[in-house]
């Protein structure tokens, strides 16, 4: 696999055993859908403003499967490849990818190209595909559970065809952070994910061989009426995986410190908000500058004929 030559970039001591542990049991995630389905749609918005049609298209930790029927009826002709590292969620995607076995077997027949819907588990850094075997690698709010994401994006690079369009959501640094500081109060270990900036991922994105990376991010602030609430969200979106962690329980007087924080943080609607800083991000892969020799490649438009 092409990785960068820099040494790999570590988002955070991430526990990869308990992000997978997490997700394997799909229902401690589903209250958290909501957001995934909102960013869903923003994403697509921006996909429509690319015109691409799509052969392959790899939906990079699709957990139970969501998005797959929308980029199924986005490229109706495509073979649509759900991969995700929890078994569990493959069990689940594999329920929406049922009902359009019909229109996958009737599109089959009059289509040349495999289309329809596959599922793959495997992990994002390594990805049972070939190289240049994907038109699209979408990939909504995954990449910031991989502890290497350097690595993630030199695996997708290699898995896209040139010119492939990689299109990808993650949340950025201000996520959490009304949680994160009022566990300061608490004590001094760390309760929310240290997300990595968006102009690291842009490094990350040129060194890893990508073109023209465009990235953008934008606050969603979602409220609560209370702190109860408010915590119960923030673990069904993944809680704190970092090997770093505090191992055992919180005392009363630290937790109470905790909560008196976060009520202080209450809005002048009476509302808790809890902050999602989410980065969008979209490159192609480009042509090869050097042949396997190392001879440069210099492209020569020709002037055209007059008519």
């Amino acid at each position: 696999m092409p990785v960068p030559t820099s040494p790999p970039k570590m988002s955070a001591p991430i526990d990869a055993v308990q992000v997978r542990d997490f997700f394997s049991r799909p229902a401690r995630s589903a209250p958290s859908d909501f957001l995934r389905r909102e960013v869903s749609k923003r994403m697509h918005e921006r996909l429509e403003l690319v015109k691409i049609t799509p052969h392959r298209v790899l939906d990079a930790g699709c957990g139970p499967g969501a998005d797959l029927a929308q980029l199924q009826k986005d490229y109706p002709a495509a073979q649509i490849i759900g991969l995700d590292a929890a078994q569990a969620m493959m069990q689940a995607a594999r329920a929406p990818a049922s009902k359009l076995a019909g229109l996958n077997q009737f599109l089959s027949k009059l289509l040349p190209a495999k289309a329809g819907v596959d599922l793959l588990c495997g992990d994002l850094g390594d990805l049972p595909l070939a190289q240049g075997s994907i038109d699209l690698v979408w990939s909504n709010l995954a990449l910031h559970w991989h502890a290497q994401p350097d690595r993630v994006f030199a695996e997708w690079r290699r898995a896209l065809r040139l010119d492939g369009l990689l299109m990808f959501s993650c949340f950025g640094p201000d996520t959490f952070r009304e949680v994160r500081d009022a566990f300061a109060e608490a004590d001094l270990f760390p309760h929310a994910l240290p997300f990595v900036d968006m102009h690291d991922f842009g490094d990350m994105l040129v060194e890893t061989g990508f073109s023209t990376p465009v990235l953008d991010m934008e606050i969603i602030t979602v409220t609560y009426d209370t702190a109860a609430k408010l915590l119960a969200d923030v673990r069904a979106f993944g809680g704190n995986p970092l090997t770093t962690r505090r191992r055992g329980l919180m005392g009363k007087a630290a937790w109470q410190r905790m909560l008196a924080a976060l009520e202080k943080m209450r809005r002048p609607d009476g509302k808790l908000g809890l902050s999602f800083e989410v980065i969008y991000g979209h490159a192609f892969r480009p042509a090869p500058r050097v042949t396997r020799n190392g001879e440069a490649i210099i492209r020569f438009d020709l002037p055209r004929k007059p008519r």
